[in-house]
């Protein structure tokens, strides 16, 4: 019989955060199974869903992109408080609202997904940057709008240099130091 997760578990956030097609949701995604697996607590909150469910209001307007942040902030919040390891994974370009997360948040871990932002458009099988290129998507991150680099992250990952493992083992060797596994 396989043992469940702990209920002494001590929650904490792992904010994923990068240009579109960084690789943010693949890491994340493959770092949640290896702390299910290690029999942690772990809920996955990803833009793309996010927004199909809890923020489907919601533009990318600066105010709009505001707003989603604050609301995936509470989510976030209740969960790692009560436990949970969670995963976050959003572009969340400015900075000043992943501050905010942060000050908010207990136990909250900056993850850089780095990647050259050409790297990221040959990743898009979307075809998002080509519409925001070709002027179809306005306010589009990485074309037509900023995003706010990390100052000091806890985690920098080179998604374009390193494997989809070797960024994931890289999330797991931390949250080993931090004393979470």
């Amino acid at each position: 019989m396989s043992q469940g997760p702990s209920s002494l578990q001590k929650g904490f956030t792992l904010w994923f955060t990068g240009l579109p097609c960084s690789g943010k949701s693949a890491v994340a995604d493959l770092v949640a199974k290896i702390l299910k697996e290690k029999h942690l607590y772990v809920e996955r909150l990803d833009g793309d869903i996010v927004r199909r469910d809890l923020t489907r209001d919601l533009g990318f307007s600066k105010e709009d992109r505001d707003e989603n942040i604050r609301r995936i902030t509470f989510v976030a919040k209740l969960l790692s408080r009560n436990g949970v390891a969670v995963l976050t994974s959003f572009v969340s370009p400015y900075r000043e609202a992943r501050d905010r997360a942060r000050r908010e948040i207990e136990n909250f871990y900056e993850v850089y997904v780095k990647c050259p932002v050409e790297v990221c458009m040959e990743r898009d099988v979307k075809g998002m940057y080509k519409k925001a290129l070709n002027g179809e998507i306005k306010d589009f991150t990485g074309v037509d709008d900023p995003y706010e680099e990390p100052e000091n992250p806890e985690i920098v990952l080179d998604t374009d240099a390193e494997t989809l493992e070797e960024s994931a083992q890289k999330v797991v060797d931390k949250l080993l130091e931090l004393g979470y596994l």
